[in-house]
């Protein structure tokens, strides 16, 4: 009996910690372009049942509710929590933020397609449309030479002024990315996220139709992460895991007290 409550609380340990780490890294982030935080859910490890609710107890009554133990905890898995961001003016007419859902498209090395909320673009040294890392943004937009002004709509429409040319010239479309699940996108690291089976196919449409966000030019997306929350519920960790260390500790004793006095 005693092994089996050290063993539930070193589970309740290790979710505590993995749950912390969770915590840290929304903290760090807490100023990154686009960033969406986590969330660490939990679940119950399997029940031992040494009582099953309505077995019998005698020839003529059954037990109400019987006897379950539980085995501890773990971590289910991590939720990322999609609100929108602040929008931060940076006037850069090549900043771009997304207000609502949907996600950039970028094509990431090896030519595999990566979505990020992250639009602090800028152009290459042949035009096109890159992340800072230098991947470019899809559906591809390259910005003639010679350009003096870009616009971009709230629809995605890329317009430049050519320097001689009294009107502007559209040079495409920016499209944003949609998901059935985007809880279900991978975290790759650099702002990106790819696709999965739990996400589902990619629906590539036009900014602000279908539930889709209008694109805002000259603006950036922070992070959603609210730093008092974070803190509270970084409090809330270590008080559990204080709990669960002090249950480790009394178990001890107990254990120690039958050795020496039974």
């Amino acid at each position: 009996m005693g092994s089996a409550a050290l063993h539930i609380a070193r589970t309740g340990l290790d979710a505590q910690d993995t749950r912390m780490r969770v915590i840290s890294n929304n903290l760090a982030n807490v100023n990154t372009t686009g960033f969406k935080k986590d969330r660490a859910a939990f679940e119950t490890l399997a029940y031992q049942v040494v009582t099953a609710p309505g077995a019998a107890s005698t020839s003529e009554t059954k037990y109400a509710t019987g006897l379950n133990l539980g085995t501890g905890v773990r971590v289910q898995g991590t939720a990322r929590i999609d609100t929108q961001g602040s929008l931060q003016t940076t006037g850069n007419s090549l900043d771009l933020a997304l207000d609502g859902d949907g996600y950039f498209q970028v094509q990431l090395p090896g030519g595999q397609l990566g979505y990020t909320r992250a639009g602090n673009f800028s152009r290459s040294p042949e035009g096109l449309m890159v992340t800072s890392e230098g991947y470019q943004v899809m559906p591809g937009i390259t910005v003639p030479e010679g350009t003096t002004a870009i616009t971009i709509g709230q629809d995605g429409t890329v317009s430049a002024s050519v320097a001689g040319q009294t009107e502007a010239t559209q040079l495409g479309q920016i499209q944003v990315g949609s998901f059935a699940n985007p809880a279900g996108l991978q975290s790759t690291g650099d702002n990106y996220l790819i696709e999965t089976a739990a996400s589902g196919a990619v629906n590539m449409g036009i900014a602000g139709q279908d539930g889709r966000g209008q694109v805002r030019q000259g603006m950036l997306e922070g992070s959603n992460v609210n730093v008092v929350e974070e803190l509270v519920d970084m409090i809330e960790t270590q008080r559990a895991y204080e709990v669960n260390s002090k249950m480790i500790s009394a178990t001890d004793e107990m254990l120690k007290y039958v050795n020496q006095n039974i």
